[in-house]
């Protein structure tokens, strides 16, 4: 079960609907990107992700944000998009997109995919043996929360979001 502040879900009420805020009251700064549906794409993700901390001047939690960046995507674009042989949908974007956003305090993660299925995480210490599915174990020892919503409205899928404390 994610952590969540005492303001946490009014916070992040927008990602039901796949978008930051808009209301500068709400979020001082937001940044957002579409990334292709290849796995090279978890490194632009990062570099997407440096550019921005530093924008912002938060470098010293690259590392944190990178390693949690990394697995939100590599969990969407492994498991949330359509396999080869399925039949794809035009698409108006890309199927997944990096949302970043900070507010006083709070910095917000947020991956959007086009499936309806909830991340799941492994449960036994064997599965924990294993080389790869350690992903969001680490986003939930990485950040100070984490969660997901399907989306709202006109747009299919979810978001997977994480929560980074700044003070």
């Amino acid at each position: 079960m994610p952590r969540m502040g005492p303001n946490g879900s009014t916070m992040l009420e927008p990602l039901r609907q796949g978008l930051p805020p808009f209301d500068p009251a709400a979020v001082s700064s937001s940044a957002s990107c579409a990334l292709p549906a290849r796995f090279e794409a978890v490194r632009g993700a990062r570099l997407f992700t440096k550019n921005t901390l530093g924008q912002w001047q938060l470098d010293e939690r690259f590392d944190d944000v990178a390693l949690v960046v990394s697995e939100l995507v590599t969990n969407a674009l492994r498991h949330a998009l359509p396999s080869d042989g399925a039949p794809h949908e035009p698409a108006k974007e890309a199927p997944v997109r990096l949302h970043l956003m900070r507010w006083t305090g709070r910095l917000v993660c947020a991956v959007r995919d086009p499936s309806h299925d909830g991340p799941r995480s492994r449960q036994s210490e064997e599965d924990f043996a294993a080389e790869s599915g350690r992903g969001l174990f680490l986003v939930d020892s990485f950040s100070d929360g984490w969660g997901w919503h399907p989306l709202a409205g006109s747009l299919r899928g979810k978001v997977v979001w994480a929560l980074f404390r700044l003070n």
